[in-house]
């Protein structure tokens, strides 16, 4: 990612390495889908987000066959695993090895590499300004834009990044109308990259990102801010959907709760105890994303 990420994508010490991506097992909705059995393509045109990547399977298939049955092992491998449990050790080391330089370099979605603060911002203008003024010029900036922005307080962001140093990588879950698409976040530097899992089973070492949030900390000694914005491949995610993910990299590296992080450093160091459902708990919990579920009912009274 430049690729993202669990057993997902780009995960490492930062997430430069869309080259050490391995195929991953999909790990389908929470729905009936979860209990399914079945091997190779046709088990995976079960997965409600088939039609999305179905033109890249595809490709695949007939320009690697051999790539692909591979995968669709690997694929039904992950399956035989226990319920809510997820391996992706393996895939984290192979992350951190290879996870060298791929921030730097343009994907094939188009992402801006080297994509500086002062490429978007006069730095030296607005160092005679105060922090709610840069905050006001940011925002109003990037309000006319069709992408996710924030300014991020300095105390926040210091916690998120010092988080990020020790767990580099997590498996986030976008609501669907379906259930829930999974996305792996991997850091590359302040940069954090974003893919969905499907995308790395169909693609592997080759998986682009979807979306990458750039972050911006040279303000943030000197006004106590750190600025943020973001690109994404609008093939596969719009704005809402993007800004769920965002706001969700909060949620799990800026938290005061405890049972919270621990996702986190568990999803990195204790892979084998980690469980996905617990991430879609707290997702539900904090009602982050209802939006993107508008039929859906809610069980509280």
């Amino acid at each position: 990612m430049a690729g993202p990420l669990v057993q997902a994508w780009g995960l490492g010490t930062a997430l430069r390495s869309r080259a050490a991506l391995r195929p991953l097992g999909l790990l389908a909705p929470p729905c009936r889908e979860l209990a399914a059995s079945g091997s190779g393509e046709a088990a995976l045109e079960e997965n409600p987000f088939y039609r999305k990547y179905q033109h890249k399977i595809q490709e695949l298939r007939r320009s690697s066959p051999d790539v692909f049955e591979s995968r669709m092992e690997k694929r039904n491998e992950v399956k035989k695993q226990p319920l809510g449990y997820s391996k992706q050790g393996e895939f984290v080391r192979c992350m951190e090895e290879k996870a060298e330089g791929l921030g730097t370099r343009t994907s094939k979605g188009g992402f801006t590499k080297h994509k500086t603060l002062d490429s978007i911002l006069n730095v030296e203008m607005v160092k005679g300004k105060s922090a709610e003024e840069i905050k006001q010029i940011w925002n109003q900036y990037f309000s006319a834009k069709d992408t996710v922005y924030a300014v991020i307080p300095a105390e926040k962001f210091d916690l998120m990044w010092k988080r990020a140093q020790k767990c580099p990588s997590f498996l986030y879950a976008l609501p669907r109308k379906e259930g829930y698409e999974f996305f792996v976040g991997q850091w590359s530097g302040p940069e954090l990259h974003f893919t969905s899992l499907i995308n790395i089973q169909t693609q592997g070492e080759t998986a682009p990102s979807q979306l990458v949030l750039y972050h911006y900390p040279e303000l943030q000694e000197e006004k106590g801010i750190v600025l943020m914005t973001a690109e994404m491949d609008s093939k596969f995610l719009v704005v809402h959907e993007a800004q769920c993910l965002a706001n969700q990299v909060q949620l799990f590296y800026a938290t005061d709760r405890s049972e919270t992080y621990e996702l986190v450093e568990t999803f990195n160091h204790r892979s084998n105890e980690f469980k996905y459902m617990s991430v879609i708990a707290e997702l539900e919990q904090s009602g982050l994303g209802r939006e993107l579920r508008p039929g859906q009912v809610s069980e509280k009274p």
